[in-house]
């Protein structure tokens, strides 16, 4: 077993998990912070993105204790249900989701693009910075117009 200490949405937070604990596992199992979701088990889907120290991570692939020291955020760190962020705001408001399985992981991911390329962003960089996180719904469009809005209005 191995000791874990993590800032988690602004708490921080010690275990005794099993070495091979993924992030998405202690997040979900431990702390039962279930926004993040699990798809593939595989890096391929982007369900799982959450940020560990302000960057962009998918967290199905990486080990709890790799991250022992970090600040992460989840999607439920990032707004309340009264005080939308902007990003989960604009994907209400352009229905950026349907059965809502990958909105986690895309609203992270998507936050993670702002932080990186700035809030002025193309059709063309959202739809590319996007590719690691599939919506099996969808057809995108209204993810990059969320995407769009929700960058714009990030300041």
């Amino acid at each position: 077993m191995a000791s874990v200490t993590l800032t988690v949405n602004g708490k921080q937070v010690t275990a005794t998990v099993d070495p091979r604990t993924l992030l998405a596992q202690f997040l979900r199992e431990h702390l039962h912070l279930t926004g993040t979701h699990v798809g593939c088990d595989t890096s391929q889907c982007g369900a799982c993105v959450v940020h560990v120290n302000g960057r962009a991570i998918k967290s199905c692939t990486t080990l709890a204790v790799s991250c022992d020291g970090a600040l992460v955020t989840t999607i439920e760190g990032i707004g309340t249900p009264d005080n939308l962020h902007p990003m989960q705001a604009a994907f209400r408001e352009n229905h950026g989701l349907q059965c809502g399985f990958c909105t986690p992981g895309m609203i992270m991911s998507a936050i993670d693009i702002v932080n990186r390329r700035g809030n002025k962003l193309d059709e063309h960089t959202i739809r590319e910075e996007l590719e690691g996180n599939i919506c099996r719904c969808t057809g995108y469009h209204n993810i990059v117009k969320a995407v769009a809005q929700g960058a714009a209005a990030m300041n």
